[in-house]
């Protein structure tokens, strides 16, 4: 079985490698797809095929897919990233690809947000295209919180338009074991499971978190999203990108990242990483 990863120079999917390998798949199984292939010329080191795979390139989309069995697409970030991944998984099916693996977003079917609609569009791409998936909506990476936890150091504050919400985040390692689950194992085939930390915190209690990570007092500010989208403009952001980050916010407060139910621990066979320990390690391999 051969298994194609996406974006494999890239944070997550570095990770994910490490996770097949650390599961005994052997190098020679496994295909890197790297938009520069110079980038992953480290994995190259470790005896796994790297190939260039563009999403903006279809040209390199059947190379890369040539011989793989199974493919994990991690989710490109580009502006029009639905038809990018959309003609990846047309690729995936001429190809004859037993089963793609996806990186969504959280309840792309029950909360209205921007983030979520690309994710929830190619969702349905993949569900027309006939071929056999496995979705893993991803909530919140701890590491996205890295940058307001250094800001913290110097202004002793986080600020957010999240209100009370909760966020179920994890580390980075703790979803890209579970992807390497789903591309070796038919554990999840055919499912579409959420994913996320087995702990839902608010941000007060995310201020004390980086509090203990710091060493010095960090209290959370609340903003109202009119307050937070006018800062964000202020700082130098258009209105539309100010809007779609504000927006994000929104959807939190919302309750898109609130909801756990313990699925990714039991994925990977153990207690997701904590708040503290994601963040304490995060800020420490910068």
């Amino acid at each position: 079985m051969t298994l194609l990863v996406t974006a494999a120079s890239g944070h997550l999917g570095r990770l994910v490698v490490d996770a097949l390998l650390e599961r005994g798949v052997p190098a020679s199984d496994i295909v890197a797809g790297a938009r520069t292939p110079a980038k992953a010329d480290d994995l190259a080191a470790r005896g796994v095929r790297v190939v260039e795979l563009d999403y903006a390139r279809p040209e390199t989309f059947g190379p890369a897919l040539e011989g793989v069995t199974r493919v994990l697409l991690i989710s490109g970030t580009e502006p029009d990233r639905v038809a990018q991944h959309r003609s990846v998984v047309d690729a995936a099916r001429a190809a004859g690809v037993e089963r793609l693996v996806y990186t969504s977003a959280p309840r792309v079917d029950e909360v209205d947000y921007a983030l979520g609609a690309d994710h929830e569009a190619t969702e349905r791409a993949i569900a027309e295209s006939g071929v056999s998936a496995t979705i893993l909506r991803h909530n919140w990476y701890t590491e996205n919180y890295l940058d307001a936890v250094a800001r913290a150091a110097d202004t002793g504050e986080i600020v957010a338009a999240t209100g009370d919400a909760r966020v179920a985040s994890a580390s980075r390692r703790d979803y890209a074991e579970a992807a390497a689950v789903a591309l070796t194992t038919d554990d999840l085939a055919g499912r579409t499971v959420e994913v996320g930390g087995d702990v839902a915190w608010t941000y007060d209690e995310l201020a004390e978190a980086a509090a203990e990570v710091l060493g010095q007092p960090v209290t959370y500010t609340r903003l109202s999203i009119e307050q937070l989208t006018e800062g964000l403009k202020a700082a130098g952001l258009d209105a539309g990108t100010a809007a779609f980050v504000a927006g994000i916010d929104d959807a939190i407060a919302r309750g898109a990242l609130g909801e756990t139910d313990g699925s990714l621990s039991r994925i990977i066979g153990r207690p997701t990483t904590p708040l503290v320990q994601g963040l304490r390690e995060g800020l420490a391999a910068r």
